[in-house]
């Protein structure tokens, strides 16, 4: 039995479409693997705060030196890394802001990267401690930018997600989809069809 950890960025609720995606991920891959366990964290209803001092004193500081601020800031930022550590599966769903992800997936990316948990320094450089573990990026774009110079979520997802290890990464967009005419159709049919492959 494998387990998925599905991250949700979408600041909107109703009418997503990187939430489209996500349903239609999970009805399918548990279509497929009826065993597997499905995790679903939604940094929109519950957002990560953003990196601060306090998550910063709680890494570096001795137990006994941290404030309680600081304590509360790494227990949070422990379970969000046992979460993804447990997971053989990695789901992002990701709408693109302003040629970018959503500042909370930012945020919870922030919790999750450290040093001696998720990657560690080496005398040759840093290395990802997540090998084996495969993710899924479901994006949602009003444009079309995939391989464009202007496309600032798959060049940098891929850098984090090989950063921590996680080299098999495949990004499934949805593209075009405030272009009019029928760009937003085609746009949901190919990311549909590709999401059928991935089960």
């Amino acid at each position: 039995m494998s387990r998925v950890l599905i991250i949700e960025s979408s600041a909107r609720q109703q009418d997503s479409v990187s939430r489209q995606l996500t349903q239609t991920f999970i009805q399918q891959w548990q279509a497929a693997h009826p065993g597997d366990s499905i995790t679903v964290r939604d940094l929109a209803r519950n957002p990560v705060p953003h990196l601060d001092a306090n998550l910063l004193g709680g890494w570096m500081k001795p137990a006994e030196q941290r404030s309680a601020a600081e304590q509360d800031s790494l227990q949070r930022s422990n379970e969000l890394t046992e979460e993804l550590l447990a997971a053989d599966v990695l789901v992002l769903a990701a709408p693109m802001y302003n040629f970018a992800i959503p500042s909370t997936l930012k945020a919870w990316l922030d919790h999750v990267l450290r040093a001696g948990v998720t990657f560690k320094y080496t005398d040759t450089g840093p290395q990802g401690l997540l090998t084996g573990k495969r993710a899924y990026v479901l994006t949602a774009r009003g444009g079309i930018y995939a391989g464009s110079s202007a496309d600032h979520q798959e060049p940098y997802l891929r850098q984090v997600m090989g950063f921590i290890g996680i080299h098999d990464v495949e990004f499934i967009h949805a593209e075009g989809l405030n272009m009019g005419g029928d760009f937003h159709e085609k746009g949901l049919n190919q990311a549909n069809a590709k999401l059928a492959q991935v089960a």
